[in-house]
């Protein structure tokens, strides 16, 4: 039967954290899922396998939202965010937290006759080998970069895991719910090697079938972990998880009923249509979202090496024209790379910089003796980010031009040439987004301008690396970190290393058949996927 076109608006509400409580299952695994068909969920997204990327599936390489929403589905990790948000709980893991007083001692206790979905028992020797193989494998993705502060893991008896770390990490709690801590077998996955194609092996609340075209995953089937012990309560046994080239063919197998569920990347103007009509058959997902969008500089590269090019492009762009003509009321502008409504966040950019103003950038340029007009080329990538990132660029291209300061062209290239270009340092400037590892402003910091950084910049700031984000991550009490983290971002506002353009929301599209909508998608937009079901749930 084919679905109209038409939608029902539902925002939903942050849940408290004491509220998720509500939802920890016994612990047996078996979920309360209805039965019947699989529920489909669709998404833009795209996972490849390449020359670049053989092993995308793999804990110890991936590092994007694509494939950690895989991961999270299937791979265990001993905490995890509750679905309300809030400070990360225990999953594999019956208990943990700091025992000294400095957060440089942290002890888990697995919980008992915890297995892999192939039955074999898991023991502290595999906690310990999942996280001692990404550190030594150091990808090139630079996901072992969240994992930094562990100087060692110590295993006593079979249940029991010792992170010494090597500096004070109150925010390690929060980095062993991501997936690069994730518990994997060395019977499947070898120490010093990465895991190539797309097979993944946990003990997630589900198993995973890949189904693929070429080196292209096309859809996931998620299947129930008969041996999954853990606080997940499973509402549907069979989800299946289709990857579009493009949003409107996802918009169009939607409309089709081909699909029960849209996440993300719809177009901006297929929500607007979305949210202005009213049916009783579907429902549309308001959630809060933790996205941000960015310019990134090869600081090293001749164009833009000197700090006063980069000053000068922060003093033009103008972030209310490009959200409102590209987004409309889906997105805010950013000055900082630590969102809004993180503690934390301060507007470090239009405390420096103001309204957009172009004399202002002259004088910049002038003083540093560039020549203009400075000749630019911003690189983008034409598929990962939802199709409105062409026209994006090209307001950034038009709001530079229009100074006369630079001479700036756009190129787009697909996300697998994309990134292994970017990370070669082959672009000089070039669009990026990110969704935060864990909620919490060191997130926004440490992944970029850390050693091992995700972006493989050569940007370096001794006194964020050695003094401040040491000094954030000692306090427990996050708003004691504040004092750190706005100092860091008043750097970043100087140096320019990121110019940060937007904070977006998140909406998912659902079926009113469809169960648990409101939480598929938590605020780092990561995917629930056992949040889902169909019809009433009990």
């Amino acid at each position: 039967m084919k679905r109209k076109p038409l939608i029902s608006t539902v925002v939903a509400a942050i849940v408290a954290p004491l509220l998720a409580a509500c939802g920890v299952s016994d612990g047996s695994g078996s979920g309360s899922g209805s039965g019947g068909d699989a529920v489909i969920v669709g998404t833009t997204d795209q996972v490849t396998a390449s020359g670049e990327a053989p092993a995308p599936l793999d804990p110890a390489y991936a590092y994007d939202i694509a494939t950690w929403n895989i991961l999270r589905q299937t791979v265990q990790t001993l905490m995890i965010q509750p679905k309300g948000g809030g400070d990360p709980v225990p999953e594999a893991a019956e208990q943990c937290g700091f025992t000294d007083t400095r957060s440089r001692r942290y002890v888990c206790t697995l919980r008992e006759d915890l297995r892999f979905a192939d039955g074999d028992r898991i023991t502290s020797k595999d906690v310990k080998f999942s996280v001692d193989r990404a550190l030594s494998i150091q990808a090139d993705s630079g996901v072992f970069s969240i994992l930094s502060t562990v100087d060692s893991v110590e295993t006593q008896g079979e249940r029991k895991v010792i992170f010494h770390l090597n500096a004070p990490d109150a925010t390690f709690p929060f980095k062993l719910s991501t997936p690069v801590a994730g518990i994997v077998s060395a019977r499947e996955y070898e120490k010093n090697e990465l895991r190539p194609g797309f097979a993944v092996d946990g003990s997630g609340p589900y198993t995973m079938e890949a189904h693929l075209e070429g080196d292209e995953l096309r859809s996931a089937t998620f299947l129930a972990n008969p041996h999954y012990t853990g606080t997940l309560k499973r509402s549907s046994e069979e989800i299946e998880l289709r990857f579009f080239t493009d949003a409107a063919s996802m918009s169009a197998a939607f409309d089709e009923s081909d699909i029960d569920v849209m996440t993300r990347t719809m177009s901006p103007s297929r929500i607007r249509e979305l949210a202005r009509a009213f049916t009783d058959n579907v429902n549309l997902v308001e959630l809060p979202g933790l996205e941000i969008r960015y310019l990134a500089f090869d600081t090293d590269a001749p164009s833009v090496e000197n700090k006063a090019v980069r000053q000068a492009m922060a003093q033009v762009i103008d972030r209310s024209e490009l959200v409102s003509k590209v987004y409309g009321t889906q997105a805010d502008p950013l000055y900082s790379l630590v969102p809004a409504s993180l503690s934390g966040h301060t507007n470090s950019f239009l405390n420096k910089y103001g309204e957009p103003d172009t004399e202002a950038a002259r004088s910049l340029l002038e003083e540093a003796g560039v020549t203009t007009p400075v000749k630019l080329t911003l690189h983008y990538t034409t598929d990962h980010y939802g199709p409105q990132t062409k026209q994006e660029f090209a307001i950034l291209r038009q709001q530079l031009n229009a100074t006369g300061l630079f001479d700036t062209a756009i190129v787009g290239t697909p996300w697998k040439d994309f990134r292994p270009a970017q990370m070669k340092g082959e672009y000089a400037v070039y669009g990026m987004g990110w969704f935060p590892d864990y909620p919490d402003a060191d997130s926004y910091i440490a992944p970029f301008l850390d050693k091992d950084n995700t972006l493989n910049s050569p940007y370096v700031s001794s006194k964020i690396r050695t003094t401040l984000l040491p000094e954030s991550r000692s306090h427990a009490d996050r708003i004691d970190a504040v004092s750190s983290l706005t100092a860091i971002q008043d750097i970043v506002a100087e140096d320019v290393p990121l110019l940060p353009l937007w904070q977006g929301k998140q909406y998912v599209g659902a079926g009113d058949h469809v169960t648990g909508a409101a939480y598929v998608v938590n605020t780092g937009a990561s995917l629930q996927l056992w949040e889902i079901g169909r019809g009433i749930k009990e």
